[in-house]
């Protein structure tokens, strides 16, 4: 699932994710991090869900995956539209 906060300047997207479902480490990798897993790991959050927030500039589009243990790579379902194997965000 995909959460937007709109700043001033940028659009704050959370990544968010079931606590256990894949289970261990997960990152989002995608363009606005050169697609370098471990830069953004999903994190506990209070409500028993992961989730890592990652700042974007306004009306701009992107490309990402999520990164599990055991090289497992996944799409977010819920995010507007796919990019060829990458799910695609826009702010």
């Amino acid at each position: 699932m995909l959460e937007r906060t709109l700043k001033k300047d940028r659009t704050e997207v959370t990544f968010v994710l079931p606590a256990d479902i894949p289970p261990g480490p997960v990152s989002v990798v995608g363009d606005f991090n050169d697609w370098r897993p471990g830069v953004h790991t999903l994190k506990a959050r209070k409500d028993g869900k992961r989730a890592v927030t990652v700042a974007l500039p306004m009306k701009s589009v992107h490309s990402f995956r999520y990164l599990a243990a055991g090289d497992y790579w996944f799409n977010d379902e819920t995010a507007e539209d796919q990019d060829g194997p990458n799910s695609r965000l826009h702010t």
